[in-house]
């Protein structure tokens, strides 16, 4: 699916068909063999690649005629005193979790919307202008260039003119925004509630009532261009399993790269994240570890947390040696891997029919930290049913009493 981005920065959005359909006379399509079949998808680097392939210009041809649908932009006589941007095809091929390829699937329930070129529904309060984008230029006005009436990908403003026109959106149709995440709002009515959380162009909603969620999703499906992808199964690298009983959450096919990534494939598991009453400090006598190597691992066991606060406090103490680890804090880093290689498969359960009592924990270590003194305390969260809301952190200063 290509899409086009402004030269100007590195932010690489996908958009266009979500099938790849690649049909090849008297042969199954490209896409039934990748359902069945390890390989690895080779994306166009540059126009003129992607110009030999004619499912890929006709993919180019969709994003041109969405852009030309949503009134993006105009065509204007090039201005001497404004810059001009210049833009690129960017060529992604979109996947689900598993590594297939990702289609539309139709007959599932609804709880995941995805917006099509969604950064091309923000409105632009300045005046920007771009080059015609290769491929596209219009015989007869090479020398004029577009004027954009709403944003593009890779422009700086573009993120924020989406979230003015979406949020603009739902408060005109009766949500509330919440005052603590920008990004979810909730809507209540006699019939029930609904919840819908935006991620970019990625919509999640959920309610009590089938009637507004079918309602909900029609009417975004007529505010703008949307493809439904049915019931939710993974979402920002989450993978989500649902069943009549309990919605699960995990991180089992990433916890899988991070092993194979650092060459801890085939470890030996071990029962605990860190070893009993262990302590680390910044000096410790051991050699200097490789710094780029240390805080890849960290930032990935710090992702991680997002579905397994059984290593928040492993990961949260580690992160503490960005600077000059030490061979010591390596090997501790790759304990907490090991633990991972034992418990892929943990996440969090939440499981339907619980009470909905609320129960809170909370600990500190007491001075732990062997090089201030400092304690870390840490908290976690429930309500009757899986962990909602969990941290470990160093406290700001020395406690002097338990109050």
């Amino acid at each position: 699916m290509p899409s086009l981005n402004t030269e100007t920065s590195d932010l690489e959005r996908v958009t266009g068909s979500q099938d790849v359909d690649h049909t090849p006379l008297k042969y199954k399509s490209i896409a039934e063999i990748y359902e069945k079949c390890n390989m690895c998808i080779i994306e166009p680097e540059s126009f003129e690649e992607a110009a030999k392939d004619d499912s890929w210009k006709k993919a180019m041809e969709d994003e041109i005629t969405m852009i030309e649908k949503n009134n993006t932009w105009e065509l204007v006589d090039r201005p001497f005193d404004k810059p001009i941007i210049g833009i690129k095809w960017v060529y992604k091929t979109k996947l689900n979790l598993d590594g297939s390829v990702q289609k539309n699937k139709r007959n599932w329930r609804l709880f995941q919307l995805d917006v099509k070129s969604a950064f091309l529904n923000g409105v632009l309060n300045e005046e920007v202008y771009v080059d015609q984008p290769s491929g596209f230029v219009i015989q007869g006005s090479e020398d004029k260039v577009y004027k954009l009436k709403k944003a593009l990908y890779g422009l700086k403003q573009a993120p924020r003119a989406w979230y003015e026109e979406i949020n603009s959106y739902f408060i005109k149709t009766g949500f509330y925004r919440s005052p603590s995440e920008a990004t979810l709002y909730t809507k209540m009515s006699t019939s029930g509630n609904l919840i819908v959380s935006l991620y970019v162009d990625d919509i999640i909603y959920t309610g009590s009532s089938e009637e507004m969620m079918a309602a909900f999703k029609n009417d975004m499906m007529r505010q703008y261009e949307m493809t439904d992808l049915g019931l939710l199964h993974h979402f920002l690298g989450l993978g989500v399993l649902q069943t009549d009983t309990c919605i699960f959450l995990h991180q089992k096919k990433y916890a899988k790269t991070l092993l194979d990534k650092f060459g801890l494939k085939d470890c030996k598991s071990v029962a605990t994240p860190l070893a009993v009453n262990e302590k680390l400090s910044k000096v410790d006598g051991s050699e200097l570890a490789d710094e780029t190597l240390y805080r890849q691992m960290v930032g990935s066991l710090l992702y991680l947390t997002a579905t397994r606060p059984d290593i928040m406090f492993a990961a949260s103490l580690l992160a503490r040696f960005m600077h000059n680890p030490t061979k010591k804090h390596m090997g501790t880093a790759k304990r907490v891997l090991r633990y991972i290689q034992g418990t892929i498969s943990y996440g969090i359960a939440y499981e339907k029919g619980k009470g909905a009592v609320l129960i809170g924990y909370c600990d500190s270590d007491w001075s732990g930290s062997e090089d201030d003194m400092r304690s870390t305390s840490g908290y976690a969260f429930n309500l009757g049913s899986g962990v909602f809301s969990w941290v470990s952190i160093k406290q700001s200063s020395v406690a002097l009493s338990t109050a």
